[in-house]
């Protein structure tokens, strides 16, 4: 099957900064994949260029087979790509309803906007109970559901979802996962998944990939990386006592300090 999204040796930064070195990854189509890694390995950045809110220095990216490295933020979402940014980052002096709306904006969206309204609240009726409510008065739960919600609405082919869990309770970690599972499963819907939560990651994922310092270090079946004995160290906090690393052992301490 070929891929829905593909990196090919991507590079990006900020700046004289250098955050992706030579990335490359494969989606394919209804495929959710997973990439982990801590804080600053450089996650953000690549949902960014991914989503066209950063160009590219190097490297190709290609949806469905055409090149589309360096398009502008409004055009990804034309082409099908929806990003659920770190932090949510709705409107919150509007309501969750208008926030919805805004993420129709695009034609092909519009047409099919009373339908697409009904398909949100259907996955997540809290949000039918507070249609008219502030999206900045909602807890942090109901902000990460209007936040998918809204990228629902633009009818996508590929869902970016930036640190999901961030800040959330446990049990609303688990709903909002098994929501993207359902999405991923029943309708066919791609996800990317950025995630310090590597074990919700690579549960929900059927592929995964591993980031560190802008580099990917290693990947494979989401399976087989959880069973993998420096993933469980490192990432998913189990086989205490070893002192490997991915690139470099002076990094566990690090590591520790992230998991803890």
């Amino acid at each position: 099957m070929s891929a829905l999204l593909s990196l090919a040796s991507i590079s990006a930064g900020y700046g004289s900064f250098r955050a992706l070195f030579d990335v490359s990854l494969d989606v394919s189509p209804g495929e959710a994949v997973g990439v982990i890694g801590p804080n600053g390995a450089g996650k953000t950045t690549l949902m960014r260029v991914i989503s066209g809110l950063l160009p590219p220095r190097d490297g190709a990216m290609t949806l469905d087979g055409r090149a589309v490295g360096g398009l502008p933020a409004h055009r990804m979402v034309e082409h099908g790509i929806a990003h659920v940014p770190e932090n949510r980052r709705l409107f919150p002096r509007l309501t969750v309803e208008e926030n919805l709306r805004i993420g129709a904006f695009i034609p092909q969206a519009r047409a099919h906007y009373s339908e697409q309204l009904e398909r949100v609240y259907g996955l997540f009726p809290r949000l039918r109970d507070r249609r008219a409510q502030l999206a900045g008065t909602l807890s942090g739960g109901e902000q990460q559901m209007c936040a998918i919600g809204r990228a629902l609405m633009s009818r996508p082919k590929m869902i970016l979802l930036d640190e999901p869990s961030m800040g959330l309770a446990p049990q609303i970690v688990e709903e909002i996962f098994e929501i993207v599972h359902r999405l991923n499963e029943k309708e066919g819907v791609s996800f990317l998944l950025a995630e310090q939560n590597a074990n919700m990651a690579l549960k929900y994922a059927r592929y995964g990939y591993i980031l560190e310092n802008g580099r990917i270090v290693m990947d494979g079946d989401a399976k087989a990386l959880r069973e993998n004995e420096d993933v469980k160290e490192f990432y998913l906090g189990i086989a205490e006592g070893k002192r490997k690393s991915f690139r470099n052992a002076k990094h566990y301490k690090r590591r520790k300090r992230w998991l803890a």
